[in-house]
């Protein structure tokens, strides 16, 4: 069963969160492997995005956003694309679009950062945008501050949120074809309830790499390995590294109020695109093929909309969506 653990360290100012995808994760290779036109994730594809899964979750997790956060890998290479999307229920879904032949000892610079022209980037869509409100995107490269390829996903979203927010994070993720799996921990900022010993007028910035607690404690974080991750259960995994620490748990969420996959595709959204698309365009489409039809990369569920169905998309009052009684 997938889960989410959160905690803190007492009197210290470090958070901490351990995500376990194993049914939500396990949901997502099927659903893939399962789809006649795409086919299994080859190996090192399945790891990265695995790594992407759990990763949107913990960041889900640690900002609280209303709305969904959507990771997106992209760049040159056999892998165009890898997305990561996680809601503030914490549903999460994602999908890769493969290109060319990935070699089986394909790391992250091998698959979308050959030519170091890669980027990572997290855009959060707020559920009930107001008007004129637009999704807030931020991008950054697979490379460090020296030009050099970053290997692992868990480096370049380190750098990320050493930008965004100014705040010191450490992150281990790992997968396999069972489980997704990650570790945060993170500096607390020092304004609110981690405003500690009057130090208000300070920034956050200012703290970078200086906190010693935070220090030691990341430390035995990274000491975490790939194995131990993705085989250990969370009791013995923060027995194992935290064994001298006090850690202040909170209620786990596990089930129908922990991580899970969930698809938020539908005929509506299909039926909207389509109309972005345009009337010409659509008859096109119909006069070679017959019907439209589009397939969700992310569940695989398939829509259909012949030439009536069309005929409504762009005549129908009130833009009603024809069929639309199936929405998912």
């Amino acid at each position: 069963m997938s889960e989410l653990h959160t905690f803190l360290f007492d009197g210290l100012p470090v958070r901490g969160m351990l995500v376990r995808l194993d049914s939500a994760w396990q949901e997502i290779l099927a659903r893939r492997a399962s789809n006649t036109h795409t086919g299994a994730y080859p190996e090192p594809v399945a790891e990265l995005l695995g790594e992407m899964a759990a990763a949107s979750v913990l960041m889900q997790s640690n900002i609280k956003f209303q709305g969904s956060l959507i990771l997106q890998v992209f760049g040159d290479g056999p892998v165009k694309l890898m997305v990561a999307e996680a809601q503030p229920d914490l549903s999460v879904r994602a999908t890769a679009s493969v290109v060319g032949e990935v070699a089986p000892d394909a790391r992250l610079p091998d698959l979308v950062n050959v030519g170091n022209k890669g980027r990572c980037a997290i855009t959060l869509d707020p559920k009930e945008r107001l008007p004129g409100q637009q999704p807030y995107q931020g991008v950054v490269p697979l490379f460090g501050d020296r030009g050099e390829k970053l290997g692992r996903l868990s480096e370049v979203l380190q750098h990320y949120m050493l930008q965004s927010e100014q705040l010191d994070t450490t992150l281990v993720l790992a997968a396999d074809a069972k489980v997704a799996a990650g570790l945060l921990i993170q500096r607390l900022p020092l304004a609110g309830t981690a405003n500690l010993a009057g130090r208000a007028g300070e920034r956050d910035e200012d703290h970078i790499g200086r906190n010693e607690d935070y220090n030691r404690i990341a430390i035995l974080a990274a000491s975490l390995t790939r194995e131990e991750l993705l085989t250990l259960d969370t009791e013995t995994i923060l027995r194992r590294l935290f064994w001298e620490e006090k850690l202040l748990r909170f209620e786990p969420r596990t089930g129908m109020l922990g991580p899970r996959f969930a698809c938020t595709c539908s005929r509506e959204r299909v039926a909207n695109m389509l109309r972005g698309l345009g009337e010409a365009e659509a008859k096109d489409i119909l006069a070679e093929r017959g019907q439209i039809e589009v397939g969700c990369d992310f569940c695989g569920k398939q829509y259909r909309f012949d030439a009536v169905d069309a005929a409504q998309l762009f005549t129908a009052p009130g833009g009603q969506v024809p069929g639309s009684s199936v929405v998912q």
